[in-house]
């Protein structure tokens, strides 16, 4: 198989998209790398998993993870470093833009498939394009920067009345929470907002920083840190009765009101991921029909699909 097309292949799985773009080929054992401030034991490596095993490959037969679990993002750089003097055969830098920016930096040749979050690829110079990606980045955008304000309209719409909002962000979501900053001033809803900043974070002691005026809900954006603390941020607001909105990636999105066991789920205007993952997998399959068609046009020019 060439490097190309396990690039798209890789690329594909971690979304669960482009489902059977290319088929297992050989038995050479391919080793994929990756650095991550979250245990390996997660829903976006479950789904990962899962999904190269069914495109034909196997861990501990032709597939091998080298998965280096970090405590901090400072440590992206010595860890994508690290991947390369192991000689993994491709780089997934998945999240906000540190681990790729640390990716491109640790080599210039091997294969790095991204995952975006927290930033736009291509507005950052990255990619020129998904269909047609130059060098040796390629990968698949989540667009939570234009989500995150589209949550924050379906915020107001959830809790009738509210005016002013609490944010939690940190390096991880920086630029989700520009928009949902932005958003604010458009639909007049006033922001306190907190960085965190020391791990482990202290959600506790940032709530107590909020203002009460501020207190009618607290927003989260989506942060590979907010994700791996996902049940401490649960517990601390279910437990303290705050209004909560936790927004993008593996989470669901959702608005806690008034009462600890009532979960009003945002299912309006944005798409959520179902929790059965048969029915992403099967809208994945018919994205990827439309993304292979369009490498396979004639008159392909390197722009994006329409249908996202």
């Amino acid at each position: 198989m060439q490097r190309r097309e396990f690039i798209m292949l890789v690329g594909a799985t971690a979304a669960c998209a482009w489902a059977g773009a290319a088929r297992a080929q050989s038995q050479k054992m391919v080793r994929i790398g990756m650095v991550s401030v979250n245990a390996r034991n997660n829903p976006f490596m479950d789904a990962f998993v899962k999904r190269l095993r069914e495109l034909g490959y196997d861990e501990g037969k032709n597939l091998a993870f080298d998965y280096l679990k970090i405590s901090s993002p400072v440590e992206y750089p010595e860890g994508m470093k690290e991947l390369v003097q192991r000689h993994v055969d491709i780089i997934v830098a998945q999240g906000p833009e540190a681990p790729l920016k640390a990716a491109m930096a640790a080599t210039n040749s091997l294969p790095i498939v991204m995952v975006a979050i927290d930033y736009d690829p291509f507005a950052r110079g990255y990619v020129a394009s998904l269909a047609h990606p130059t060098g040796n980045v390629t990968g698949i955008f989540f667009q939570q920067i234009k989500l995150s304000a589209k949550r924050l309209e379906i915020a107001k719409e959830l809790v009738p009345g509210l005016q002013s909002a609490a944010v939690f962000w940190d390096s991880g979501s920086a630029d989700q929470f520009q928009s949902i900053k932005n958003a604010g001033q458009n639909l007049g809803i006033r922001l306190f907002a907190v960085e965190m900043l020391d791990l482990p974070y202290n959600y506790e002691a940032a709530w107590e920083r909020v203002p009460a005026e501020f207190r009618g809900m607290l927003i989260l954006p989506a942060s590979g840190i907010f994700f791996r603390d996902r049940q401490r941020i649960a517990d601390f607001t279910v437990e303290r009765r705050i209004p909560a909105m936790r927004m993008g990636g593996s989470w669901r999105p959702g608005v806690i009101r008034g009462e600890p066991d009532r979960l009003v789920r945002a299912r309006r205007r944005v798409c959520r991921q179902n929790v059965k993952r048969g029915h992403t997998v099967r809208l994945a399959n018919r994205a990827a029909d439309k993304v292979r068609a369009h490498f396979e046009s004639e008159n392909c020019q390197g722009n994006r699909p329409d249908d996202p």
